[in-house]
């Protein structure tokens, strides 16, 4: 393969390694809906058991099976774990380059698939550099765990990690290790940044049903149809503009960026960011309020009724310490008061959660990049969406972050991948990663408490 770098026999045979079983796992479909994670657990299964790491699955479906690697520590230190789920959003093959679950690896050495990006690269690598781990013979002191569960993209069906925590409580670890933070990013002053996810925001939908009267769609103007007053509540939304709010970790994560400010100062620095990089357009204006979404629509079932009621589902995301009251005066003030509405709260709120990035952990991750990608920092961030870390941080108090450094796949590939169609990694980041989880696990494992 062209562009694939031979430099380093340690990674490269890491990487191939890591290759062979991620290409296997992306062939697999567990697309979510519905999922059948099984095949890819017990793919994961064989594979570490034929290096002598103990593994169970354990199932609320048996189709949707998580599975449980273990290193067994001495017990005197504290315990981590890698977390990677097995499940990937629906892909439609019309729409790719190279067929979704072939995984392709390509002559410029990008692997394409379902999952190259989101997660089976990850969940991968975790599961090679647990099998390099129990072949070299180490022993922790604390737990090394590696947890492939399901359900993650979706998480309806509660038998994925939200089930789990609930199911075994021998599942508390103090440090972990997921999705998230990871790439390499060069700023306009030369700086490079690497953002390391300590926190995510939380969810909590919401319906808005515009209210009018029902009547026949070929006298339009005798009754009031609800369609037209939603149209107008739905524009208001989309043109809110929420409260700033500047909780600590942000303010960190733009200071390390900018520099001090001051509280009248926001958005100066928010400015000055961009500069930075443009891509923070987007990424950091999330961070500085509740965020709401209107994403789907209902109103009549029959094309010849006006609705006396017209529906807008949001996705609302806010701040980790909001919740309904925050949320809510945001609404109201969006919708205002002269047109007749009401809401409705979909779900409960769902993540929310925050790691001090005062830990070992994250010291270990620093230590990481310093020797291989000298001069590169780490950023904590609050991701705009959430992860599977949240129940480990609710259930466990666990100081969980999404890392996952790579360094050969370009910024805009890697975003686009995301959910997105010809999603694809450059190989040489599997043997990068793996190498990563091995130091970590070496550092955390000769911890004592």
């Amino acid at each position: 393969m062209r562009g694939v770098r031979e430099g380093d026999p340690l990674e490269a045979d890491l990487r191939d390694e890591a290759l062979q079983l991620a290409r296997e796992l992306i062939r697999i479909d567990t697309s979510n809906p519905p999922g059948r994670e099984t095949p890819a657990a017990l793919l994961l299964r064989e594979y570490l058991e034929a290096n002598g790491v103990a593994c169970e699955l354990v199932a609320r479906d048996p189709d949707r099976a998580n599975l449980i690697a273990r290193l067994p520590g001495s017990g005197d230190g504290p315990s981590l774990a890698f977390l990677g789920h097995t499940d990937v959003v629906p892909a439609d093959a019309r729409d790719w380059t190279h067929p979704p679950f072939a995984a392709h690896v390509d002559d410029e050495g990008y692997l394409w698939g379902r999952g190259a990006v989101d997660m089976k690269n990850e969940t991968a690598t975790r599961a090679v550099a647990i099998a390099v781990l129990a072949r070299s013979g180490f022993t922790p002191r604390g737990d090394l765990l590696f947890i492939a569960e399901s359900d993650e993209e979706d998480g309806i069906e509660e038998v994925g990690l939200d089930w789990l925590v609930r199911e075994r409580p021998d599942l508390r670890v103090d440090f972990a290790l997921n999705e998230g933070g990871g790439l390499r990013q060069e700023l306009a002053d030369g700086r490079i940044a690497v953002p390391i996810s300590v926190g995510e925001k939380a969810t909590l939908p919401v319906r808005v049903t515009a209210l009018g009267e029902a009547g026949h769609a070929s006298m339009p103007t005798m009754n009031s149809n609800a369609v037209p007053i939603l149209a107008e509540l739905v524009r208001r939304l989309a043109a809110h503009r929420t409260r700033r709010v500047l909780i600590p970790e942000v303010r960190a994560l733009l200071q390390t960026l900018v520099g001090p400010f001051g509280d009248d100062e926001v958005d100066d620095a928010l400015s000055r960011a961009v500069r930075l990089l443009p891509a923070f357009e987007h990424a950091l204006p999330p961070l500085l309020g509740i965020t709401i979404a209107p994403t789907r629509l209902s109103a009549s079932d029959a094309l010849n009724v006006m609705p006396g009621r017209a529906s807008v589902d949001c996705d609302c995301r806010l701040l980790p310490g909001m919740g309904h009251e925050e949320l809510e005066r945001e609404l109201r003030s969006a919708l205002g008061d002269d047109l007749p509405y009401e809401l409705e709260w979909l779900d409960d709120r769902t993540g929310g959660t925050i790691s001090s990035f005062d830990s070992p952990l994250a010291r270990a991750c620093q230590g990481f990049l310093d020797r291989h990608d000298p001069g590169a920092i780490l950023i904590p961030e609050i991701a705009t969406g959430f992860t599977d870390s949240h129940y480990l941080r609710d259930a466990f108090g666990t100081v969980a972050y999404g890392f996952w450094p790579l360094r050969s796949t370009p910024s805009h590939v890697y975003d686009a991948g995301f959910h997105n169609a010809d999603e694809r990694l450059h190989v040489d980041d599997l043997g990068y990663a793996v190498r990563f989880h091995l130091e970590v696990a070496r550092e955390i494992g000769a911890l004592g408490r």
